[in-house]
């Protein structure tokens, strides 16, 4: 680029007004710099042709076009030295090159080469809704419309960032306000206007990726472990007798509630087939044995899946199947036939199970059919989230596979619904993408794919908060999707609506209070009966210096303790399963609480906080029942009741390079962090989840 269109760089936010003729670009170019204290560079090609006309009565001509380009950039140069943060334009060398292109039909190579070379931050591209103010330049009075789509077009065609500003002077300023500070804050995490045009394209906002990106800068603080919870110092012993009693107390109340069960269901079953995915890759088919491999490779879980392979519910259909596609199948050996069986269950389109999700994977054998976690799931919610003949599920997944477990629901619900005279709702639902970050570099800058894309990924199940607010109910019940058994059923009930019960109970309780502390006259005693019950049952530590408050205040920190969401968590012994446990954990504020913290939130080189960890005697099965409504009936918003700081910052490699990104608090962990949390040991033998498919060989999935 010629030297008379270099560009005085410095950390100014440069925003051009954009468009045609008397649309307003002026006038809000003055409004804009004044609001922020700052220079703003009017049309200099106004400036140029009134003079020409005034001399010669002479219009524009292409020969014109450089002096303006020239005298415009000089103009904005010289503003530099004198603007405050903000630069606004009244218009650049893009419309000057619209124009010639809309006058003459090209724009000289030149002019192509400044567009190019000179950067600014964003373009606001101004609506023809405003009336036209003719003068002595402007010609098309007629064709605003038609004006309006071809400098659209061009900015399109030159990849330029920009929004439109359409209304009134008012709506018009309102709105770049609103964009301004979305420009400023993309502009301090290192994205530009055409990443932050992707971060909307996508539902993202840039002020949730800014928080993002100062989790990844600073680090998360590890959870501070006090001691684990442990029976009758945080978690509430359970024994049958009193499961019953809980459990006639929910359906006593259960008139009157709206149930909901709620299952994370989204992802695919890869994981289960882990070890068999690997063994088809690395087997070297005909050149050594399956005993062979297994030595080499320490594959384990192969022969406990080979040895087993017939008391899978899928084995029958597998047979038939590889016996039909695989030629002289009868005739091979013992490993041959091993090795095909376990192709097809992988990857055949009949069975196909590392693409498929759980919920849809035959689980148990009964003696009429399979039967899938999906409908296991329907089971159960026909027996304990069914309120007046009626049965709502709501589960989360995976957009692809929709169909799946439409085609599922659709063949057993049916026949549920005659066999328990319930009718069954299920709703399906996403993974919002609006919760979705992106990935930083080390250097702190976003990355990108091979095409200049931001590389947008899932921000964990944490995300899944944001479905379970949009559920109206007074009961939810959540459990995960693999978690179902074949035997243990009466019991697993049980222990189910015991759950609900001890909440409702809980519940009635915790809402006494609350009438109690906001009625127009309330006693030294209630408030003293309301801290006693906070401290010592719900074990809610209070404000250090409660006993200096006034009575006033006393009074409205106690309702802020109670005025919160409700979950009761199921707890079982701990076994070695991986995932997350019952603790007290110390916040930055010194204030302990009952939690459930994963092995990652946890500092393990601090040999004190090992141990805590390694002293546990519990593990969360995520078996929960949630109340989700205060006193007066009113959802509350789950959002304000999270902890961002249980976040996790993760690091991995993709393409070479490293990654890092935050992802939010888990659902029970951090997201939950603020809920009015009541810890229960439920037994052992009803938490039966299934994260291999050898899982499935164990007696609870057997039939009996």
């Amino acid at each position: 680029m010629e030297e008379i269109f270099k560009q005085v760089n410095n950390q100014l936010l440069k925003i051009v007004f954009y468009g045609p003729e008397s649309t307003g670009k002026t006038t809000l170019a003055k409004q804009l710099a004044a609001h922020f204290q700052t220079e703003w560079v009017p049309e200099y090609a106004r400036e140029f042709l009134q003079l020409k006309w005034d001399k010669t009565n002479q219009i524009c001509t292409i020969e014109d076009l450089k002096a303006i380009a020239v005298g415009h950039l000089k103009a904005e140069n010289e503003a530099v030295a004198k603007a405050n943060q903000w630069l606004f334009l009244d218009t650049d060398a893009l419309v000057t090159k619209t124009y010639s292109e809309m006058y003459y039909g090209y724009a000289e190579s030149w002019l192509e080469d400044a567009v190019e070379q000179l950067h600014y931050d964003f373009y606001f591209l101004t609506d023809v809704d405003v009336p036209w103010e003719a003068d002595d330049l402007r010609d098309k009075p007629n064709e605003r419309s038609e004006s309006f789509a071809f400098f659209k077009q061009k900015l399109e065609e030159n990849s330029k960032p920009y929004v439109v500003l359409s209304g009134n002077q008012e709506k018009r300023f309102e709105k770049a306000l609103q964009w301004l500070e979305k420009v400023k804050v993309a502009k301090e995490i290192g994205l530009n206007g055409n990443q932050l045009l992707e971060l909307e394209a996508h539902g993202v906002s840039v002020f949730y990726i800014k928080e993002h990106f100062q989790y990844i800068q600073r680090g998360i603080h590890p959870a501070h472990l006090v001691k684990p919870a442990t029976i009758n110092d945080g978690i509430h012993p359970l024994n049958e007798e009193e499961a019953h009693f809980y459990a006639q107390f929910y359906k006593e109340n259960l008139q009157k509630l709206k149930v909901k069960k709620f299952i994370p269901a989204s992802g695919a079953a890869s994981r289960m087939f882990q070890f068999l995915i690997e063994f088809i890759r690395d087997f070297k088919l005909g050149q050594e044995t399956i005993n062979a491999y297994i030595n080499r490779s320490n594959n384990q879980q192969l022969s406990i899946f080979l040895i087993g392979k017939e008391k899978f519910p899928f084995y029958q259909d597998l047979l038939q199947h590889t016996s039909q596609v695989v030629e002289n199948f009868a005739l091979l050996d013992k490993d041959f036939k091993d090795f095909y069986l376990i192709k097809e269950l992988l990857y055949a389109p009949q069975f196909n199970y590392i693409n498929k999700p759980k919920a849809v994977l035959p689980f148990h054998q009964y003696p009429t059919h399979f039967a899938t976690p999906l409908e296991e799931h329907l089971v159960e919610a026909t027996v304990y989230a069914t309120n007046q003949d009626r049965s709502f599920l709501h589960f989360t997944i995976t957009q692809d596979h929709e169909q799946l477990f439409k085609e599922v629901a659709n063949e057993w619900k049916p026949k549920l619904e005659r066999d328990t005279q319930t009718h069954i709702t299920i709703r399906y639902t996403y993974q919002e993408k609006s919760t979705d970050t992106i990935a930083f570099g080390k250097d702190w800058k976003p990355l990108t794919d091979e095409v200049g894309k931001l590389i947008f990924r899932p921000s964990g199940h944490g995300a899944l908060l944001q479905n379970l607010n949009q559920l109206d109910a007074d009961v939810v019940f959540i459990k995960n999707i693999d978690n179902v058994s074949h035997n243990h059923k009466q019991q697993e009930m049980l222990y189910k609506k015991a759950l609900a019960g001890i909440l409702l109970y809980w519940q009635q309780k915790i809402f006494h209070y609350i009438n109690q502390l906001k009625a127009v006259e309330v006693s030294v005693q209630v408030i003293k009966e309301a801290e006693s019950f906070i401290t010592q049952q719900l074990q809610i530590a209070l404000a250090e210096d409660f006993f200096k408050y006034t009575k006033e205040y006393k009074i409205d920190h106690l309702l802020e303790r109670l005025n919160r969401p409700i979950r009761v968590c199921g707890m079982v012994k701990n076994e070695g399963e991986p995932g997350g446990g019952p603790f007290w954990v110390m916040d930055q504020k010194g204030n302990t609480s009952l939690q459930i913290v994963e092995k990652a939130q946890v500092d393990l080189t601090k040999i004190n906080q090992k141990e805590v960890l390694e002293a546990s005697t519990h593990f969360n099965p995520v078996d929960l029942v949630c109340g989700m409504k205060n006193y007066a009936g009113i959802p509350f918003n789950l959002n304000e009741f999270t902890n961002p700081n249980a976040g996790f910052v993760v690091e991995k490699s993709k393409n070479g390079k490293t990654l890092l990104a935050y992802e939010l608090p888990g659902l029970w962990n951090g997201s939950m962090a603020n809920w009015i949390s009541i810890f229960v040991e439920i037994p052992l033998s009803i938490f039966n989840p299934v994260k291999t498919v050898n899982d499935l060989l164990k007696p609870a999935h057997q039939p009996s």
